[in-house]
């Protein structure tokens, strides 16, 4: 046909491969949907699927996030590490890679750190310092994990020995750990996760410790600043309204890593509980099992909630007023204990 750039037989043609190529589509969908049924398979769901909103205070329950974050994390084993806070060991390493950091008040009114890792492990962290006794029971609220410290009492040493964690100390598991830093002894001491984890084969993988993550309730009572001041040592935080998280300071100067990022979390909790005097006599014992009030800052508020742990090996839970769970926002925790 004249002015045709395609002659009809060529565009009867290509209409009739078209018609074959959806009917050939047609019948893969139909075989696909069978295979997928005799084999129990999940059929794909399209990327624009309708996913309903998260309801405040629920945990994040896709497969790939951790309970200590609520951030997409694969379930890793957990690494607990004795982190020396005196000030001739700061600034730390590795601290900002951590998911929960924890402020702790040891003899003489001196402040302590531990972390805890799993959704990510540095190459190096530290400086790694002494155990106390109350650490064996904390720390079973991660039921089984790997516990990295330098030192401590023999009566604390035979305490860890005795319970299910694993105690990988600096005096057992030497090439664990290295000495190194600007720092001197004893605050130069520094421990590689893939060597400490090695020598704890079975330890626990990250699971529910009584955390919740979701959207901010209401309430809360708005706060630009918080401390906890254990005497001879003080740790702030301020809220930065930019970085949407609370940065830390301890005595009154920024918290930073030696990667030279600012410390600080996007939740903090500071829990009010008893500290008598451990079988020592001198160091405090933070009685982690029980219950009390605690104070959940996020999104620049402060709320004000209940602590509960029923044993060594249960969740803490944080509950509001009206009696639902206290949502944490996603991304670091760091958990203070204060004196009541």
């Amino acid at each position: 046909m004249e002015g045709s750039s395609t002659p009809p037989s060529s565009a009867g043609g290509s209409r009739r491969v078209r018609a074959r190529m959806r009917s050939r589509r047609t019948r893969l969908i139909a075989g696909l949907a069978v295979a997928a049924g005799l084999t129990g398979a999940a059929v794909a769901t399209p990327s624009f699927a309708h996913e309903e909103p998260q309801a405040a205070g629920k945990q994040h329950r896709t497969e790939s996030a951790s309970p200590f974050t609520g951030l997409p994390a694969k379930p890793n084993p957990v690494l607990a590490v004795k982190i020396d806070n005196h000030k001739d060991a700061r600034p730390q390493t590795a601290l900002e890679d951590a998911d929960i950091v924890g402020v702790e008040k040891v003899e003489g009114g001196l402040g302590r750190l531990f972390a805890i890792y799993s959704s990510h492990y540095p190459k190096t962290l530290g400086p790694v310092r002494s155990a106390r006794e109350y650490n064996v029971e904390q720390m079973r609220m991660f039921q089984r994990p790997a516990l990295a410290y330098s030192g401590a009492r023999k009566e604390v040493v035979d305490l860890i020995n005795k319970s299910p964690l694993y105690g990988i100390s600096h005096d057992d598991y030497p090439k664990d750990y290295e000495r190194g830093g600007d720092n001197e002894p004893p605050h130069n001491l520094y421990g590689h996760p893939d060597k400490l984890l090695k020598d704890a084969p079975h330890a626990s993988k990250a699971s529910d410790i009584g955390f919740r993550f979701g959207a901010a309730p209401g309430g809360g009572k708005p706060t630009k600043e918080t401390s906890v001041d254990y005497g001879s040592s003080k740790t702030t935080f301020d809220w930065s309204a930019k970085e949407k998280r609370w940065l830390a300071s301890f005595d009154d100067k920024p918290a930073k890593s030696t990667s030279g990022k600012r410390l600080g979390g996007k939740t903090v909790i500071i829990q009010k509980t008893d500290m008598p005097p451990d079988s020592s006599g001198t160091t405090p014992y933070i009685k982690t099992v029980g219950s009390g009030d605690a104070t959940v800052l996020r999104d620049g508020k402060a709320y004000e909630t209940k602590w509960e742990r029923k044993s060594a090996t249960g969740d803490t839970t944080y509950t509001l007023s009206n009696g639902k769970r206290m949502p944490f926002d996603r991304g670091q925790v760091w958990l203070v204990y204060q004196q009541r």
